[in-house]
């Protein structure tokens, strides 16, 4: 047995650098930024698009700029940070992101709007990965890293609906030039926190060189899928762009998969992935966010146009979910991890979650906010917390030091990608199911009054149709955990880690 594992084994108390709590906190504030960009932008986007003079037709770009960057190269981003080392990856993208905030607040056209998205999206791919991998290198008893993780696990999720609130109070009572000004005094703050405070562990860089074929398959690959699907949601499935991006993203992947076969040092090792339980997460969590995203979209619209809520009072709606994330992950996930095995909690919080969303199911134009909504975004918040939280941990748990980068940007990747689908997916779902019911009783109204309701309730029989289909997604993720997720309770004694980067990454000791 090595001295540092005598060492490890002897010590009563958890090892790890001493500043790692402090870590933290610049960790999460930097994670809290850009999930808030997701979301906060839509808020902004009508004010915006006004202001800009950007058409109807371009306006998808606000957002698909940002998601086609940040989805298509966030594999690249998390094998630069193995490179580079995850702090430097870090601060870097903290910057740029920050860079990138301030040129799209100061944005005079719409070309220069759709190309600052774009920045923040290239910067995100670099931060996000990072991130989560400095948290799986620096966490390393399983209590504490089960604490860490879930705080984490937390902000990932609820960030998005904070979005919403925060997109609302600087929209109405300021500018939506602060939609994004607002990332900047985070980025300082994180950046010079991290430079301060982050002492990355020695010996867990992968420093082969890259692999540009997999660079590009790969980017060029998830870029593919992810317009294909927002192309589906404003042109149509059958669309020749759409049926082609979907086509050329399957032949690019496929090629990818077998290039990283077949080299030597291979962007994404495909013993990241094929290891069942890391396999399990990232498939489960991008069909729960599938769910997810479709659902806040409906929401939102049904709350600012059914209920008629102000931007600001749709954003305190989702308070309650933010409320139910905080507890699942934080207490109930944090609080269990070590107890339990990951499928028994993450299972069940997706079919906890589901039942939050069979719940909206039976929304109606007239529907009580306090006896459907928010009973349904509380079990959800609930649920969804609960299986963050041991997802975010185990995705990362296992894999050796030089993989850690690739291995959290499969993380992000399952989930951006998952987002992109479930609005495209849903969208259209919903709007099908709107159509054909507007079709079907239009012609029975015959004032106006009488047919702005109708056109009202077949918004909402859109809306319920499409949470049918994520309820199913739900359940889908839940048998796919159960199935493939096996790792047991997390054993409480830290594992050392040796200073090669081939040996393992610190970890807990997993009994299967």
């Amino acid at each position: 047995m090595s001295e540092t594992a005598a060492k490890a084994l002897d010590a009563p108390a958890p090892t790890g650098d001493a500043n790692r709590w402090k870590a933290l906190v610049f960790i999460a504030l930097a994670q809290l930024m850009v999930v808030l960009d997701a979301t906060i932008v839509n808020i902004a986007l009508p004010s915006a698009q006004t202001d800009l003079g950007i058409s109807d037709g371009n306006r998808q770009w606000v957002v698909t700029a940002y998601a086609l960057a940040f989805g298509g190269l966030l594999l690249f981003g998390g094998r630069i940070a193995d490179l580079w080392g995850r702090k430097r990856a870090f601060v870097v993208g903290l910057v740029g992101f920050a860079a990138a905030s301030a040129l799209g607040g100061a944005a005079t056209s719409g070309a220069m709007m759709f190309g600052a998205r774009a920045l923040q999206g290239v910067f995100g791919a670099l931060l996000a990965p990072a991130a989560l991998s400095l948290l799986a290198v620096m966490f390393t008893d399983a209590k504490e890293r089960a604490k860490a993780f879930g705080i984490y696990g937390a902000i990932a999720g609820g960030g998005g609906a904070v979005g919403f609130i925060l997109g609302g109070v600087l929209t109405e009572y300021m500018d939506w030039r602060w939609t994004f000004f607002v990332n900047i005094p985070f980025a300082i703050v994180a950046a010079l926190g991290a430079y301060f405070v982050i002492r990355e562990p020695e010996g867990g860089r992968n420093r082969n060189p890259l692999d540009i074929p997999g660079v590009l398959l790969s980017t060029l690959g998830l870029v593919a899928l992810v317009y294909g699907f927002t192309r589906a949601e404003s042109d149509g499935w059958g669309d020749t762009v759409t049926v082609s991006m979907f086509v050329a993203s399957a032949v690019l992947l496929i090629a990818f998969v077998v290039t990283e076969a077949k080299v030597k040092a291979p962007l994404l090792p495909l013993r990241v992935v094929t290891d069942r339980n890391r396999g399990g997460i990232y498939l489960s969590l991008g069909i729960a966010i599938i769910a997810m995203f479709g659902t806040f979209l409906f929401l939102t619209y049904y709350l600012q146009i059914v209920k008629g809520f102000s931007p600001i009072k749709t954003g305190f709606a989702f308070m309650p979910m933010i409320v139910g994330m905080m507890v699942g992950s934080t207490q109930i996930g944090t609080r269990l991890m070590t107890r339990l095995p990951a499928r028994l909690l993450m299972g069940p919080g997706f079919l906890v979650a589901a039942v939050g969303m069979l719940l909206m199911t039976q929304l109606e134009i007239g529907s009580s906010y306090a006896s459907i909504i928010l009973p349904a975004m509380l079990l959800l918040g609930l649920g969804m917390g609960t299986a963050f939280m041991p997802a975010m941990s185990l995705a990362t748990l296992g894999v050796e030091p030089r993989d850690a980068g690739v291995a959290s940007a499969m993380v992000n990747t399952s989930q951006q990608v998952g987002g992109a689908i479930g609005t495209a997916l849903l969208n259209t779902i919903a709007a099908s199911a709107t159509t054909a019911y507007i079709k079907d009783h239009m012609g029975s109204a015959a004032s106006k009054s009488q047919q702005q309701l109708v056109a009202l309730e077949g918004q909402v029989h859109g809306y319920t149709n499409a949470i049918w289909f994520a309820v199913g997604m739900l359940a889908l993720a839940a048998v796919i955990v159960v199935t493939l997720v096996n790792a047991g309770r997390p054993d409480t004694t830290p594992v050392a880690s040796g200073e090669g980067a081939d040996e393992e990454l610190a970890i807990p000791v997993v009994a299967h």
